[in-house]
């Protein structure tokens, strides 16, 4: 018994020393994780770089080659969009707890910002409508070739209050339609091709452009004003593709961008309005020779990002008007029609 006893009461002793060492054993784990956990400087390097390479990349975008399947161009067209790449880093170093990649976001959000920042209006993403006090107001609209409703596309855009309406893609089939609906409205008219002016002034001096296309996709003509002559530019560029092997393909659209960029050069009247869908953003290098001499209103006087294409989910803004001469007051995108693009619209004064 004594000798059992003496066991128990050795067993007994050895669990109290246990029992008094765990404590400090999981203290001392404790201490080695916190000795090995990196301090929030040093945590999430991986962001802090992603965070800093985003930023340069918006930053230097123009500087992106386009002879690798014009990834420059393709970049260009939906640079707002890589603003959304923002949260998502964002999210991650909050959750890593990293103090670098939080303060390395500020380089992204700044040049966003900085492109981007002045676009940011009332109107949300796409702009909302307006009715703005100006001399003039102008609206151009793809009105898509294989649009079901010709008729109802051509009575919503009556109903705009534009004074002078570019129309594009406009089909043989679907001319008289839209000459029959919008006559009322616009007592002059000047169609080439497949683009067309629809005016409550009287236009004169019409004739087409040369963009380098088979068909005739490009007009210009004088609007007279109460102000004077205003030269209008009409253009309907050609379409973009990408393609698996070759990339984003703009070879016939930047062959005509730079010949309309010509044209614009040329015209002797300093006031010039452009309206049309250029199939391509302000921000693509493709349109230098023509940004260089024009305002974009949406860039000016836009409430929102003012995306017109496509129609159901707008993601870029393809439909453009330019202007020299004339101050842009306020730009914004209509409702949509029986077309795969919005109508945009804007209002200029002298």
């Amino acid at each position: 018994m004594t000798r059992v006893d003496t066991v128990e009461a050795g067993q007994g002793d050895v669990g109290h020393q246990d029992t008094g060492s765990g404590p400090w054993r999981a203290g001392i784990r404790r201490a080695i994780r916190a000795g090995s956990r990196p301090e929030p400087w040093k945590r999430g390097p991986v962001l802090a770089a992603l965070a800093l390479l985003l930023g340069l990349f918006m930053l230097l975008h123009a500087r992106i080659p386009n002879r690798i399947g014009g990834l420059g161009s393709l970049v260009e067209t939906f640079l707002p969009w890589f603003g959304l790449l923002v949260p998502v880093l964002l999210a991650g170093a909050l959750w890593r707890r990293s103090a670098s990649a939080s303060v390395a976001l500020l380089l992204p959000v700044v040049v966003w910002l900085n492109l981007f920042g002045g676009l940011l209006g009332f109107g949300g993403p796409l702009g909302g409508e307006s009715h703005p006090d100006s001399d003039l107001t102008v609206a151009s609209h793809n009105v898509g070739a294989g649009n079901p409703d010709p008729a109802g596309t051509a009575r919503d855009l009556a109903d705009s209050g534009a004074d002078v309406l570019a129309l594009l893609e406009v089909t043989p089939q679907a001319r008289d339609t839209y000459e029959k609906e919008l006559a009322a409205a616009y007592p002059y008219r000047a169609v080439r091709g497949t683009v067309g002016l629809w005016s409550k002034l009287p236009l004169s001096d019409t004739r087409p452009v040369d963009i380098g296309m088979d068909s005739t996709r490009a007009l210009r003509t004088t609007v007279t004003t109460d102000h004077g002559p205003l030269a209008v530019y009409v253009a309907h560029l050609g379409s973009v593709r990408v393609f698996p092997k070759n990339g984003f393909w703009t070879g016939q659209r930047d062959a005509g961008a730079q010949l309309l960029g010509q044209a614009v050069a040329a015209e002797r009247n300093e006031r010039t309005v452009l309206l049309g869908d250029l199939n391509g953003t302000m921000d693509d290098r493709a349109f230098t020779g023509i940004t260089s001499r024009m305002r974009s209103v949406q860039d000016e006087a836009g409430n929102g990002f003012g995306f017109s294409w496509p129609a159901r989910f707008p993601v870029a803004r393809i439909d453009q008007i330019l202007v020299r001469g004339v101050e842009p007051e306020s730009s914004w995108v209509l409702s949509a029609t029986g077309s795969d693009h919005l109508p945009v619209a804007a209002g200029i004064s002298w």
